[in-house]
C-alpha cells in the first residue's frame, strides 16, 4: 500500500516507520524540505534495521527447530534399527534451504504537502491543529474521495468544542473519506513493536463512514500488532477526539486514565437493541 502522510513530526515517524517495516510504501511531508528528507531517511534505515533483526531472529528460530526435528527423527531411527538387530544409521537430513523471507522493509521518501496526497493510496493527517487548514488547503483536490486517517488532537485540550469536530473539519476541506484514529495514544507508544500490555494487544477504535476507508484503516492497525475496534461512523469521532482530550488531562495531571474503566467481563450486561 501507497501511504502519503501530511507531517514530518513524531506520529508520522513513528506510525510511518511501523508501516514502512511492514512493506508499504510511505512518504512523509512538510514545510522544512531538509528536515523532511533527513527524517524520511532516518525512517528507513530504521525500518531496514528492525526487519533485518526480526528476520535474523526468526531464521535462528528455525533453525533451532529443524535441528530439533532431525534429532528427534535421528533418535526414532537408532531406536528402530537397534530393535531390528542392525547397526543405527543417521537419517539423511530432510528439507533443503528454508522458506525465503519476507523483509517487510519499506522505503520511506519525502515530498511536499501536494506530493505526499497525490502519492498516498491512504493519506494520514499528522500535522498540529494551528497548521491544519494551511496544509490540506495546500493539497489542493489531491484528497478528494481518497481514504483519509486522521490522528489530530485539539491543541487545547482543555477548551476542546465538540460542536467543532476536527474529522468533520478535514472531510469538509478534503472531499476525503475520514476514519478518525490512532488519537488516543502518546507517540512513544506506536514505536512499540507491537504495543501490548499485560498479554493483551492495543485496541485502537475506528470512526468513519466509508467501508473501503474503514477496511484501509484495520489493515493498518493489523500491521502494527493492534486489534482495530468500530467506534461508529464519522459522526462518533467528535466523541473519540473529546475522549483523547478527557484521558490526555488525566494522564498530564498524573493519574491512570485505563483504570478508570472495568475490565469487559465485569462492565455489565450489553447489547445493541
Amino acid at each position: 500500500m501507497r501511504i502519503g502522510i501530511l507531517g514530518a513530526g513524531g506520529m508520522a515517524d513513528a506510525l510511518g516507520t511501523q508501516w514502512a517495516r511492514a512493506g508499504h510504501a510511505v512518504m512523509i511531508s512538510g514545510r522544512d524540505a531538509a528536515r523532511t528528507a533527513e527524517r524520511a531517511a532516518t525512517m528507513t534505515a530504521a525500518a531496514a534495521d528492525r526487519t533485518a533483526a526480526e528476520r535474523a531472529a526468526t531464521m535462528t528460530a528455525a533453525a533451532a527447530d529443524r535441528t530439533a526435528a532431525e534429532s528427534a527423527a535421528a533418535a526414532e531411527g537408532a531406536v528402530a534399527s537397534a530393535e531390528r538387530g542392525i547397526a543405527a544409521t543417521t537419517p539423511a537430513r530432510r528439507g533443503g534451504s528454508p522458506d525465503s523471507l519476507a523483509t517487510g522493509a519499506g522505503r520511506v521518501e519525502a515530498g511536499s504537502f501536494g506530493e505526499a496526497a497525490a502519492f498516498g493510496e491512504v493519506v494520514m493527517v499528522a500535522v498540529r491543529e494551528a497548521g491544519l487548514l494551511d496544509t490540506l488547503r495546500a493539497t489542493g483536490t489531491a484528497l478528494r474521495g481518497k481514504p483519509l486517517i486522521d490522528v489530530v488532537n485539539t491543541a487545547d485540550i482543555y477548551a476542546y468544542d465538540p460542536t467543532r469536530p476536527i474529522a468533520r473539519l478535514i472531510a469538509d476541506v478534503t472531499g476525503g473519506h475520514v476514519v478518525k484514529a490512532f488519537n488516543l495514544c502518546h507517540v512513544d507508544v506506536w514505536r512499540m513493536t507491537p504495543p501490548v500490555f499485560d498479554g493483551r494487544p492495543l485496541a485502537v477504535p475506528l470512526c468513519g463512514d466509508d467501508e473501503e476507508a474503514l477496511a484501509a484503516a484495520r489493515t493498518l492497525v493489523a500491521d502494527l500488532g493492534c486489534t482495530p475496534v468500530d467506534g461508529g461512523g464519522l459522526d462518533r469521532a467528535m466523541l473519540l477526539e473529546a475522549t483523547a482530550a478527557f484521558v490526555i488531562g488525566l494522564w498530564f495531571g498524573g493519574a491512570d486514565a485505563q483504570a478508570i474503566l472495568p475490565p469487559l467481563a465485569a462492565s455489565g450486561a450489553h447489547g445493541r437493541g
